[in-house]
């Protein structure tokens, strides 16, 4: 599968640690697309995980949690870091250990009102809903800044190629770079800015 989607032209993928052997599958993925997809690993809960993960092949760490032992891991190995909260406080936490985005997790729990109020007063922090997010849902977020839908993957971006094959600005995105709305004939792909 994974080789058809870089076949198909997706440029990043995530196995998640639900997945049973997940660690295996990512080496699998890994030996079989090369470098045509950018790989991570999500629903990593402990800095274990992320390091093992790290040394199978992922390149960015997706976590619905915030723990900063596994933030601190990832920016020792420049690894892109994607930590969940919820609340503001979680939020600012995580954004401030330097983090690539914040994913909003659960995001399907507040909606679109509840994004708009916490871009309210941290406009500065990448945030990325995640949970119940696709074409359909994505009209009623907030448009611009720095608000990037997902339930998959995404990246700060300040490694060049890496954001670059990351972010192609052909994929369906919100105008996180002035872009424009996702369209139904685009594929489902996250915003990865």
């Amino acid at each position: 599968m994974s080789k058809a989607l870089a076949e198909g032209g997706v440029t990043a993928a995530e196995i998640t640690f639900t997945v049973p052997n997940a660690v295996e599958v990512i080496r699998q993925v890994r030996r079989v697309v090369g470098d045509a997809i950018v790989l991570g690993a999500g629903t990593v809960l402990d800095p274990e995980t992320a390091r093992t993960a790290m040394l199978a092949g992922a390149e960015y760490i997706v976590s619905p949690i915030v723990n900063l032992e596994v933030i601190r891991l990832c920016r020792r190995y420049d690894t892109v870091v994607m930590p969940g909260a919820f609340t503001p406080t979680e939020v600012l936490t995580a954004w401030e250990t330097g983090v690539d985005v914040v994913k909003v997790f659960p995001a399907d729990v507040g909606g679109p009102a509840f994004l708009r109020a916490l871009r309210g007063p941290l406009p500065q922090v990448r945030l990325m809903p995640t949970g119940g997010v696709d074409l359909t849902t994505a009209e009623g977020l907030p448009q611009g800044g720095r608000l990037l839908p997902g339930d998959r993957r995404g990246a700060r971006g300040t490694q060049g190629d890496r954001h670059r094959r990351l972010h192609p600005h052909s994929r369906a995105c919100l105008p996180v770079c002035g872009d424009r709305r996702p369209s139904s004939r685009d594929p489902v792909i996250s915003c990865l800015s």
